[in-house]
């Protein structure tokens, strides 16, 4: 296997599954267990990387594809270069830090297992997004960083605002998604396919198309939500009511550079465009200052790293959108140091919060006495964010103001020297929140009222990761070229298409303006926190005014009264009137053709066939059942009898056009489905309430009828003209593309197999919807029915018993038989899975429902929950093994080998897809079965039941 696939797939696969058990496991080892199994993981996925990374630094692009639907651009394309690389490592380098200081910061009653679980798979979703070659699959594990990420911001889900933090969070990131991914397929449709392989080298022909302002919004969008760029900031300061690891993986080394990683990869094709420069770095210019002012006020350690990480982002997202290439080199290498510098903040705001038991700055300080590693780690740390010399931060940050004072984009008023300005000032701003990080908690007075009065340094498992992080801090800030100088270049290169201009990254460039500003930017910064502190008392200050959260908040409810409104002027509680209206609805959009055009209302000259006396006669049956079934439609019992004899003759219709398998599904799908009917009807009472008026039936009837004749009509318009059809090519293709004679059956597994399995898998939904909707739910049963007979459950008939036992291995056998003969001759997995059921039916008529249930051990229809999951495994591993080939999803392999005794079988891998089929029919069958009569076995009515007679 391909070691880029690998990568991904560790994590996805054997992290999740091996933690996830793992962390199931109640003895005392079973916490550091899955801590191992997390953290070799994560190790592996990063040997896998660095084993790679000579090729990648030496100039190679590394690609592999695997085709799923190639004519639709679907297929699993991973490219490694220096940019991925470079993201791959922080992912995989800073994730195996944090499983090894979460293993400590977690409490006794917090789960390890479902962290380390949703942290694998938050790491596999990021190495699949900055490892995609498609652009489509980037997008799926976009949206998968939504999902995991919302998991793990609410994994505390019993605080109120991880639950708040984490719907924000998905609400702003998953609409942006959604921006994302139509912005995606206009930009595939321009380029003309949706690997990035073949799109870089299209910038210049994709900037000219028509439509590219309408991509670019779109995926900026998607971009600035996820990167929490301003107006979308605001999700991110809530998310802190994560974990710390969460906090320090995610929203400080990964998820919200998201953003800023896509701007990085598609800027040979966005980038170059004026609007693109004026767009992002103004948004990333806006951010950056906006956040760094607002952090000298936040309160909360955390608060104040949330929106330090904003104004980081918009310094990156500002150099992005530059069009110098030196801006990218610094962009580059400024990801690189933020991600060191502020996951060792977030773990060190974890240590503080761990040992005193609170974040608020207001309630620290004089804490370095007590935690003097913590304490030393943290100011060397704060001093790298604020950009003091002899730190990485120090280096980028130079960078940093070199480009700004070049800058020129949006006209006079965005000149180099307004940027500058702007520029120093947010510096300073990130000096003074710097500067109280340190101050109010290692300093500012003794150590008093603290919810844990003896705070002490951690141990050496959670000190060890910011230990090494801020050696790399301090070591790339000390000899930066030797250190990231090979990853930035070659990093930069791929942002760039090519090339960078020549630069140099040293720690002393010599006295030069970037330089002054960086010193006016540390005295503005001291001065500014010393005079909040002494005269404006920074302490009593309490934000006021409209925040991003209440905004969302107000938009929130704004939009639930908007659909309350709607609802209660569409919604009058009356399921016919809907009904009525969608009807309208459909013979007006069927009709408009032949009202618009002058489509011919008359029937086409093809030859008809004679009609027989048999299929006259069943039509003249299909016809009076359907209309006594109207008209004793309020007997629900005859109802669903009538309803079984239409039933009945369109599976005879089928056997009369020879078509056995629709026919043999049909009948089994109509004795399942009454059975299943039947037991939901004894849910209600036995007649339906006149309710509806003489006109409403009027109505009801002309409805009705204007919609069964229009479809007759288009029915008879379209089987008189000769039309050419597909069913030639199934035919011809059946036996040596699938392997089977039964064009069916082949047809369902194999040419329209993707089909087929979303199919089961809505059934499996439904199944396991209505044990949701059902569980706990008990009827209240009355004593006896209309005609005053009293409701008897006495003991089934001993010759119903008996014959369900015959029946039940005998039916088994045939279930065998046709699934087995389903690829050659009528038959399936389907079929035979209706079959089953209909034998299990049988068993709980004869053996009652307690009885059935402890013989198959149902559980109330949980149990079947198990078949479903299964039966859909097998058929989507099934389909996954086709990948092992090189072959699409789904492709499956036939052949005829020779087995001793048995001689020549025709065998296909189709038929391991279709036992899934068979599986999850029975398993959804029997759990709606299950719930149903678990509904209603054990309810009674307020009189007694008659003697004799037992529930």
């Amino acid at each position: 296997m391909d070691l880029l696939l690998l990568t991904v797939l560790l994590p996805l696969l054997l992290g999740t599954l091996a933690c996830f058990g793992l962390g199931k496991l109640s003895w005392a080892n079973g916490r550091a267990l899955t801590a191992l199994a997390a953290g070799g993981v994560t190790l592996a996925a990063l040997l896998c990387l660095l084993s790679m990374a000579p090729q990648v630094l030496a100039g190679q692009t590394l690609l592999v594809q695997y085709p799923w639907a190639p004519d639709l651009g679907l297929q699993l394309g991973f490219r490694l270069d220096g940019l991925a690389l470079m993201f791959g490592l922080l992912i995989t380098g800073i994730g195996l830090l944090i499983v090894t200081y979460a293993h400590r910061y977690l409490g006794p009653d917090d789960s390890a297992g479902k962290l380390y679980t949703l942290l694998m798979l938050f790491m596999a979703a990021m190495l699949g997004v900055v490892l995609s070659d498609n652009l489509l699959l980037l997008v799926v594990f976009w949206e998968l960083t939504s999902i995991s990420s919302f998991l793990l911001v609410g994994y505390w889900g019993h605080r109120a605002d991880a639950r708040t933090g984490a719907r924000m969070a998905l609400a702003i990131t998953g609409g942006g998604g959604l921006a994302l991914l139509a912005g995606v397929i206009v930009l595939g449709q321009i380029a003309g396919t949706f690997d990035l392989s073949g799109m870089l080298d299209q910038g210049e022909r994709i900037r000219a198309h028509a439509h590219f302002p309408l991509a670019l919004i779109l995926i900026l969008l998607g971009c600035f939500t996820k990167s929490a760029q301003w107006p979308f900031h605001f999700w991110l300061p809530d998310a802190m009511a994560a974990p710390t690891p969460v906090s320090a993986y995610l929203h400080s080394a990964t998820m919200v550079k998201a953003g800023v990683f896509l701007l990085a990869r598609l800027y040979p094709v966005l980038g170059g465009s004026g609007l693109f420069e004026v767009i992002v770095s103004g948004t990333g210019l806006l951010t950056l200052a906006f956040a760094a002012y607002v952090a000298v006020f936040r309160h909360d350690l955390k608060g104040l790293l949330a929106y330090s990480t904003i104004s980081h982002l918009g310094l990156i997202t500002f150099l992005i959108g530059l069009a110098s290439p030196l801006s990218a080199v610094a962009a580059v290498f400024h990801i690189l140091n933020h991600a060191t510098f502020k996951a060792a903040l977030f773990m060190t705001a974890g240590i503080i919060d761990h040992e005193t038991g609170t974040r608020d700055m207001r309630r620290l300080g004089g804490l370095m006495s007590l935690l003097p590693w913590t304490g030393t780690l943290g100011i060397v740390a704060a001093a790298a964010m604020a950009g003091i010399p002899l730190t990485n931060g120090f280096l980028s940050k130079e960078m940093f103001f070199g480009e700004a004072l070049t800058a020129q984009f949006g006209g006079t008023w965005f000149n180099g020297t307004w940027v500058a300005v702007v520029a120093t000032l947010a510096g300073a701003c990130s000096v003074a929140y710097s500067l109280r990080f340190v101050h109010d908690v290692f300093f500012n007075g003794p150590v008093q009222d603290l919810p844990h009065p003896h705070p002490h340094d951690p141990p050496w498992l959670m000190r060890l990761p910011v230990l090494l992080l801020v050696l790399v801090a301090l070591a790339v800030g000390l000899f930066p070229a030797h250190t990231l100088g090979p990853l930035v270049d070659v990093a930069a290169r791929a942002v760039l298409g090519g090339s960078p201009p020549p630069y140099h990254l040293a720690l002393w460039h010599g006295f030069n303006v970037p330089l002054l500003m960086s010193g006016l930017a540390l005295l503005g910064g001291v001065v500014f926190y010393v005079g909040l502190q002494r005269h404006w008392k920074l302490h009593l200050h309490h934000p006021r005014g409209w925040t991003g959260r209440l905004f969302f908040n107000q938009l929130l409810n704004g939009l639930i009264r908007g659909a309350q409104a709607l609802i209660r002027l569409t919604d009058i509680g009356s399921l016919q009137r809907h009904v009525a209206w969608m009807l309208v609805s459909v013979i007006v959009v069927a009709a408009w053709p032949f009202i618009e055009t002058s489509l011919p209302l008359a029937a086409g000259q093809r030859t008809l066939l004679p009609a027989p006396a048999s299929a006259v006669a069943v039509w003249a049956i299909l016809l009076v059942g359907s209309a006594t079934l109207v008209l004793g439609h309020r007997d629900r019992f005859k109802a669903v009898l009538l309803t079984g004899v239409v039933g009945m003759v369109t599976a005879l219709t089928f056997l009369a056009l020879s078509a056995p398998d629709l026919a043999l599904t049909q009948l089994s799908v109509e004795v399942v489905s009454t059975v299943i009917m039947l037991m939901g009807l004894a849910l209600l009472p036995a007649r339906t309430p006149r309710e509806s008026s003489g006109g409403r039936r009027l109505r009801d009837a002309t409805l009705a009828s204007v919609a069964g004749l229009g479809v007759a009509f288009l029915c008879w318009m379209v089987l008189t003209r000769d039309h050419d059809a597909i069913s030639w090519y199934f035919l011809a293709q059946s036996l040596p593309g699938g392997g089977g004679t039964n064009v069916v059956n082949v047809t369902l597994v194999d040419f329209r197999g993707y089909d087929t399995y979303g199919e089961i898998t809505v059934l499996g939904i439904a199944g396991v919807g209505v044990l949701a909707m059902l569980d706990g739910f008990k009827v209240r049963r009355p004593a006896q029915d209309e005609g005053g007979r009293p409701w008897s459950f006495a003991r089934q008939p001993l010759l119903l018993r008996v014959a369900a036992r015959l029946i039940l291995p005998m039916a088994l056998v045939a279930s065998l038989y046709i699934y087995w003969r389903g690829h050659n001759l009528p038959g399936g997995g389907f079929i035979a899975g209706l079959i089953t059921a209909v034998a299990l039916v049988l068993q709980y008529m004869a053996q009652g429902q307690e009885r059935a249930e402890a013989l198959l051990h149902g559980a109330q229809g949980r149990r079947f929950t198990r078949w479903i999951g299964s039966g859909l495994a097998i058929a989507g591993l099934t389909g996954m093994g086709a990948w092992l080939w090189g072959r699409n999803f789904l492709t499956s392999a036939h052949g005829h080998p020779h087995v001793p005794v048995f001689g020549e079988l025709p065998l296909a891998s189709a038929a391991l897809f279709d036992l899934g089929v068979y599986i999850t029919v029975v398993g959804a069958t029997m759990l709606t079965l299950s719930v149903l009569g678990h509904a209603s076995k054990d309810g009674r009515g307020a009189a007694a039941l008659p003697e004799g007679s037992r529930a």
